[in-house]
C-alpha cells in the first residue's frame, strides 16, 4: 500500500512462493488451507520417505489379498465353470440371488447364523470386559499373572486342538459323561444332538478367546487416572461405584470399537469351528452360511451359486457395520471413523 494513498501496489509473485501466500486468498488458486496441507505432505514425504517404505509391503497385501479379489464377485452375475474364465462364461443376472432367496434350506442355515452370532455376541463379548475388571482389582502381582497366563493360553491354541478337546470331553466314556454317570444318570451323545449344538460351541468359545480379549481392555484401564479414584475414595465412594462411574466410563471407547468390530463379523460366525464340530445329525441347529457355502460351492461345484450367498453375507455385514458405526457415534460419542 502507497503511504499517504488509499491505493494498494500489485506486489509480483517471485518463483518458489506458494500462490496465494499464508494471508492471501487467489480467486483463482485453491484455498490456503488446502497449499498449506499439501507442501506439508510434501515436506513429510521428502523428510520421512524412509518410514513411509515400510507402507509397502502392508498395501500391497491388502490389494492383492483384499481388494483384487474383489472383481471375483462378478461370479454370482455369471455362469462360472471350471477352467474358463474366472468371471464365467455367461452373464446370467440374478438368477443364483433369486436361486438362494428361494430355498428354504438357506433360509435355515441364516436363522442358524443369526442365533449363534446372537449367543455368541450377547454371552461372550461382555465376559472379557468382566473378566479385565477382575483382574484390575487384584492386589496380588504374581497371582495377577497367573490368572492371566491361564486364561490367555487356549487362544494360542489350534482350533483343532480345541475341537479335540470338546470331542474328547463330551464323547460317550469323555470326561462329562463320566461325571454324569457317577451321579446316577444316564450318558448323552452330545455332539450326536442338535440340541446340545450351541451350547457346546458358544462353551467352547468362552474358554478359548475370554483370556485374549482382555488384553485391550487391561491396556484401556491403564489409562485411566489413578486420582479420579482418590478424589472419588475422599467423596465416599465404594469400589462398585468407582467402577460404574470411572472405570466404565473410562474404557467405554474401546468397549464401542470392538463392539462395532464384533458386530461387523456378526455373519461369520466362526466358520472353522463349526466345520470342525458338526456333523449332518447337527445340521438343523449348527449348520451357518460360512459352512454352507463350504458345501455347496467348492463340495458341490456350485461355484456362482455360492459366490452369490456369500456377496449377500458381505453386504450384510457391511451395512451393520455401517450402521453400528453411525449409532455408536450418535449416542455415545465413539467410533470406528
Amino acid at each position: 500500500m502507497a503511504r499517504g494513498t488509499g491505493t494498494v501496489d500489485t506486489v509480483p509473485q517471485t518463483a518458489g512462493t506458494p500462490p496465494g501466500g499464508a494471508d492471501d486468498v487467489s480467486a483463482d488458486g485453491p484455498p490456503p488451507q488446502q497449499l498449506r496441507n499439501t507442501y506439508t505432505w510434501a515436506r513429510a514425504l521428502r523428510r520421512d520417505w524412509r518410514l513411509y517404505t515400510f507402507l509397502i509391503l502392508p498395501v500391497a497385501y491388502l490389494i492383492i489379498f483384499r481388494y483384487v479379489p474383489m472383481a471375483g464377485n462378478i461370479v454370482a452375475f455369471r455362469r462360472f465353470r471350471p477352467g474358463s474364465s474366472m468371471f464365467g462364461d455367461e452373464w446370467v443376472g440374478f438368477y443364483y440371488i433369486e436361486m438362494f432367496i428361494s430355498d428354504p434350506k438357506f433360509w435355515d442355515v441364516f436363522l442358524n447364523t443369526i442365533v449363534l452370532g446372537t449367543l455368541t455376541l450377547v454371552v461372550v463379548f461382555p465376559l472379557p470386559i468382566v473378566l479385565a475388571l477382575m483382574l484390575n482389582e487384584l492386589r496380588s502381582r504374581r497371582f495377577k499373572k497367573i490368572a492371566q497366563t491361564i486364561t490367555y493360553l487356549p487362544h494360542f491354541m489350534s482350533i483343532v486342538i480345541v475341537a479335540g478337546f470338546v470331542y474328547q470331553l463330551t464323547a460317550l466314556n469323555g470326561t462329562v459323561n463320566q461325571v454324569i454317570t457317577a451321579v446316577g444318570a444316564d450318558p448323552v451323545s452330545f455332539m450326536q444332538r442338535d440340541d446340545w449344538f450351541r451350547t457346546i460351541y458358544v462353551t467352547s468359545e468362552i474358554w478359548q478367546v475370554v483370556g485374549f480379549g482382555t488384553i485391550l481392555y487391561l491396556a484401556a484401564l491403564t489409562t485411566i487416572d489413578d486420582q479420579l479414584y482418590e478424589a472419588a475414595r475422599i467423596d465416599g465412594a465404594n469400589r462398585w461405584q468407582q467402577t460404574w462411574h470411572i472405570t466404565l466410563p473410562g474404557i467405554r471407547p474401546t468397549i464401542v470399537v470392538l463392539l462395532i468390530l464384533n458386530i461387523g463379523t456378526f455373519m461369520a460366525v466362526g466358520f472353522e469351528k463349526v466345520l470342525l464340530l458338526y456333523n449332518p445329525l447337527t445340521y438343523a441347529s449348527g449348520d451357518v452360511i460360512a459352512t454352507y457355502i463350504y458345501r455347496v460351492a467348492l463340495n458341490s461345484g456350485s461355484f456362482s451359486y455360492g459366490a452369490a450367498i456369500g456377496l449377500f453375507e458381505a453386504l450384510i455385514g457391511l451395512t451393520l457395520v455401517l450402521s453400528a458405526n453411525a449409532i455408536a457415534k450418535r449416542t455415545v460419542g465413539a467410533s470406528l471413523w
